[in-house]
C-alpha cells in the first residue's frame, strides 16, 4: 500500500506539472477529468476481451497479408457479439505496418468493419515489452506445446526499445496509423504501450514511453489515449502513464478483494477507469468473483484471452506442459474453436452481466 501512495502522490504531482506545461506549450493535452468522464458516461458499461484470433501465434501473423484471416476473425468476434462484449483490445506490430504501410492500415479498416459488424469497438495497443525478445517479419514459428505465448513478439522487441535511434521510424509508424484512424468511431481508445517496463527493462523503456505520448498528443486524436500500469514496482513508468493517460487503464490478476482494492485506490485519481488485462483461474482472478465486482463499480473490464489457439493461452505463465496435453484447469480463454464455452456457467454469466441474456 505504501508503493501504491507513493504512486498516487508522485503522478497527482506529475499530472500537475503535465497540464499546466500543455497549457503553456501545445494545444493538444492530457483531457480534463471532466471531458474524461463525459466521453466514458456516453458508453455502456465496457465489456470484453484482448484478442487475437485462434489462427495466429503472434501480432505479425493477424496483420501480415499473407496469413490475416478475416473469416476467422469474423466467425470468432461473433462469439463475442452472442455474450454481449462490446469492446476487444487488439495488438498491433510495427513490422507488419513497416512490409506494407497502405496494406498494413488497408487490414486494420477491414478488421474494424468486421468488430463493427458485431458491434464491438476496438482499443488498439501500439508497442509491448512482453514474451519473445526479437521479432522478425515472415512466416512465424509453430507454437511450442504447451508453452504460454511461446511466440508472442515484444514490439519494438529487445534491446530495440531503449536504443533511441529506432525512434524516428517508430514515430512515422504510430503517426500514420493514428492520423488515418483519428476520427474513427470504431476504435474506442489508443492503448499506447502494454506493460512497459517487463522483461526486466525497468526505466529502460521510458524514454519510448514518453516518446509515444508525445507523438500521440501531436496527432490529437478524437479518441483517449492511455497506457496501463500493470506492477506497483516500476514507480517512474507508472507515475508517467497515469498522469499522460486520458482514461486510466491497467492489468490486475488478483483474487477479488485485493483487485477491489486496486479500483478504489486508482479512484482517487478521478478518472474513468478501465481493467484491460485480468482473469486467470489458477490464480483465483475469475469471472464469478471479478466481474461482478467490476460492474458494480462501473469499471471496464477485458480480460485475457478468448478463443483457445496458437497463442497457447490455456497453460499458465510459468507452468508448461511440455506434452501439449490440455490442463485440467485452463488459464485463460473463453472459448474452444467451434465455439463451444470452455465453462458454460462463465459465458451465462458474462450475458446475464451484458443484459445479452433477456
Amino acid at each position: 500500500m505504501q508503493t501504491k501512495l507513493k504512486l498516487l502522490a508522485g503522478a497527482l504531482l506529475m499530472l500537475f506539472s503535465v497540464q499546466l506545461s500543455a497549457q503553456q506549450k501545445a494545444p493538444a493535452q492530457v483531457w480534463s477529468q471532466q471531458k474524461a468522464k463525459a466521453w466514458y458516461a456516453q458508453h455502456q458499461w465496457l465489456v470484453g476481451s484482448d484478442f487475437i484470433p485462434s489462427t495466429a501465434i503472434n501480432q505479425l501473423e493477424m496483420w501480415q497479408a499473407d496469413s490475416f484471416d478475416p473469416k476467422t476473425i469474423d466467425k470468432e468476434l461473433g462469439y463475442a457479439q452472442g455474450i454481449g462484449m462490446n469492446v476487444m483490445r487488439v495488438f498491433l506490430h510495427h513490422l507488419a505496418w513497416q512490409q506494407d504501410p497502405e496494406g498494413f492500415k488497408k487490414r486494420m479498416d477491414q478488421y474494424l468493419a468486421i468488430s463493427s459488424k458485431h458491434g464491438i469497438q476496438t482499443m488498439f495497443v501500439f508497442f509491448d515489452d512482453c514474451w519473445n525478445k526479437v521479432p522478425k517479419t515472415g512466416k512465424q514459428p509453430e507454437p511450442k506445446p504447451g508453452i504460454h505465448n511461446s511466440g508472442w513478439m515484444q514490439d519494438p522487441g529487445q534491446p530495440a526499445s531503449d536504443n533511441a535511434a529506432n525512434f524516428p521510424a517508430l514515430e512515422k509508424y504510430v503517426k500514420d496509423v493514428l492520423k488515418r484512424f483519428a476520427t474513427d468511431k470504431r476504435i474506442l481508445l489508443w492503448d499506447l504501450y502494454n506493460e512497459p517496463g517487463n522483461s526486466d527493462k525497468g526505466d529502460k523503456s521510458l524514454p519510448l514511453l514518453k516518446s509515444v505520448f508525445k507523438w500521440a498528443r501531436a496527432i490529437n486524436p478524437s479518441q483517449p489515449i492511455s497506457a496501463g500500469v500493470w506492477s506497483w514496482k516500476l514507480e517512474n513508468l507508472n507515475a508517467y502513464q497515469v498522469a499522460n493517460s486520458d482514461i486510466i487503464t491497467y492489468h490486475d490478476y488478483s483474487p477479488e478483494p485485493e483487485h477491489l482494492k486496486t479500483v478504489q485506490f486508482l479512484k482517487m485519481i478521478g478518472r474513468p477507469l478501465i481493467c484491460t488485462e485480468y482473469m486467470a483461474r489458477p490464480r483465483n482472478s475469475l469471472f464469478s468473483t471479478v466481474l461482478p465486482m467490476l460492474k458494480k463499480e462501473n469499471v471496464g473490464a477485458i480480460n485475457w484471452g478468448f478463443v483457445s489457439g496458437k497463442t497457447n493461452t490455456i497453460y499458465a505463465w510459468d507452468t508448461p506442459m511440455p506434452d501439449g496435453s490440455e490442463p485440467k484447469l485452463w488459464f485463460h480463454d473463453i472459448f474452444h474453436k467451434d465455439g463451444t464455452p470452455y465453462k458454460p456457467e462463465e459465458t451465462q454469466l458474462i450475458k446475464s452481466l451484458t443484459n445479452r441474456g433477456k
